[in-house]
């Protein structure tokens, strides 16, 4: 199996070298050449299975000869060993044909951890075979950062640097990532947003002399592997729904794509998903791109749903990609105007190829806070607010096929806007109710490229 770029100018790279590399050279993300299809008798095999086993049947044709057999079983049973339900991703219903699939249940309370934890897997694994160190450098609108601190804290091969808005994330989600006591991580409190985070990631990576001085690796939803980890749970939601013999609907709460994406490459898998529905809050730049054809930036705007604080979606260029026949060159055309003029027209023929597998919606503040008030009151369940979005969205999508409103966060990484919601603060599970006693290591930094290289040259060879 092999990964090419988005803008067609970078080297084909097999799955070792793409999640290792996270952004191509060219500044594109990498996607499989093809992707390897189910079938339905495979699918319907998942029926009743572990996650874990789940996840080595669908991941395997991706990953090709880059990790034996073992290797991947090891990798997959340590990543998930300590999640706090033995399902991994457990189904709850909400309302006739309405599903939650819970994503919270890993270390940090968020579906990164389904990725994050197995990305760590996989490259302490590679990493100790090569005897290679690695800098890991990445943006995080709140979840991303302290689901890769909690998988690379230790790791002897492995320096982490997480670039977060300053100000501009839950107290639960700083302290997640600002709490870790090993040398190894650093936690860097950007002035600026998430938008400046993730540019200021992406210019080290185009710094070809300082990523190859340092051996930079990216572990946000640009790396592949982030991805495909992803692609798992919604095969056995669906699946749990009566995939393959009926269709299943996903509304995705999401900001950068990545999530949703994956239940893309989940449809071009073979599995029937009927509908993929992009939920947005008030940065509904995704929203305004799917309905009008038009990606335009605007200002990011803080929201109670802050890791969805984004404007520019990254792994939107993998869809793009797609929709305009994997044309790199009109994609890296479009990547041009988008950084020269803060936007670009979306193709009819794209956009009209988009739509035959997307729709989205939006929730606003109110709208958001109105549906953990209501979805408490009606059913019991705390959603974060995040998933509130998605909640709320999703109504609006409701019909006879199952839809299933993925839950990304637990409720007590946000409990100020579910406490206004619900006059109840959901409280942290056991395994962290010292959180907010435990010593902060933190940096602020300017949002200055000079001086993010320059701090990050120092810290790993202290």
């Amino acid at each position: 199996m092999n990964y090419v770029s988005t803008r067609g100018q970078a080297p084909r790279l097999g799955f070792e070298e793409a999640m290792l590399t996270g952004l191509a050279r060219d500044g594109g993300l990498y996607v499989p050449e093809s992707v390897p299809e189910m079938a339905p008798g495979d699918i319907a095999a998942l029926a009743g299975v572990s996650y874990e086993e789940a996840a080595l049947r669908v991941m395997r044709p991706f990953i090709g000869d880059a990790f034996s057999e073992a290797e991947l079983e090891a990798a997959i049973a340590a990543a998930y060993r300590d999640f706090g339900h033995a399902a991994r991703a457990p189904l709850k219903q909400l309302a006739p044909n309405h599903f939650l699939l819970e994503l919270f249940h890993g270390p940090t309370l968020a579906f990164k951890d389904f990725a994050m934890q197995l990305i760590g897997q996989l490259f302490q694994t590679a990493l100790a075979r090569s005897g290679q160190r690695v800098t890991i450098v990445g943006a995080t609108s709140g979840d991303t950062g302290s689901a890769a601190i909690e998988a690379f804290r230790g790791l002897p091969n492995v320096d982490v640097f997480i670039l977060f808005p300053h100000g501009r994330v839950s107290e639960v989600q700083r302290r997640q990532m600002t709490t870790a006591p090993e040398s190894n991580v650093h936690a860097l409190a950007l002035d600026g947003d998430f938008d400046d985070c993730q540019a200021r990631v992406k210019d080290m990576f185009n710094d070809f002399a300082f990523r190859d001085a340092v051996s930079l690796a990216g572990v946000n939803s640009i790396n592949w592997a982030r991805v495909l980890a992803q692609v798992v749970y919604y095969f056995t939601a669906a699946v749990s729904l009566g995939a393959p013999h009926r269709q299943v609907g996903f509304t995705v709460p999401t900001g950068n794509f990545g999530d949703i994406y994956a239940g893309f490459i989940a449809r071009r898998m073979g599995l029937p998903v009927g509908r993929l529905v992009i939920a947005t809050n008030q940065n509904d730049i995704l929203h305004r791109a799917i309905s009008g054809g038009a990606y335009e930036t605007g200002t990011v705007r803080p929201s109670i749903s802050p890791s969805m604080d984004i404007q520019v979606s990254s792994n939107f260029e993998r869809a793009l990609f797609d929709a305009y026949g994997r044309d790199g060159q009109a994609v890296a055309q479009l990547m041009e105007e988008l950084k020269s003029s803060g936007g670009f027209t979306i193709s009819q023929g794209a956009i009209e190829t988009l739509r035959e597998v997307f729709t989205s919606g939006r929730a606003s503040e109110d709208e958001t806070l109105a549906a953990i008030r209501q979805i408490h009151a009606e059913t019991g369940e705390v959603l974060c607010p995040h998933s509130a979005v998605g909640a709320h969205v999703a109504r609006g999508h409701l019909g006879a096929m199952p839809m299933v409103t993925l839950a990304t966060a637990h409720p007590a990484k946000f409990p100020d806007a579910v406490e206004q919601a619900t006059g109840q603060r959901p409280a942290l599970p056991p395994r962290m109710a010292d959180l907010f006693d435990r010593p902060e290591r933190v940096m602020r930094v300017e949002n200055d490229l000079a001086v993010l290289q320059s701090l990050i040259r120092e810290r790993i060879s202290a």
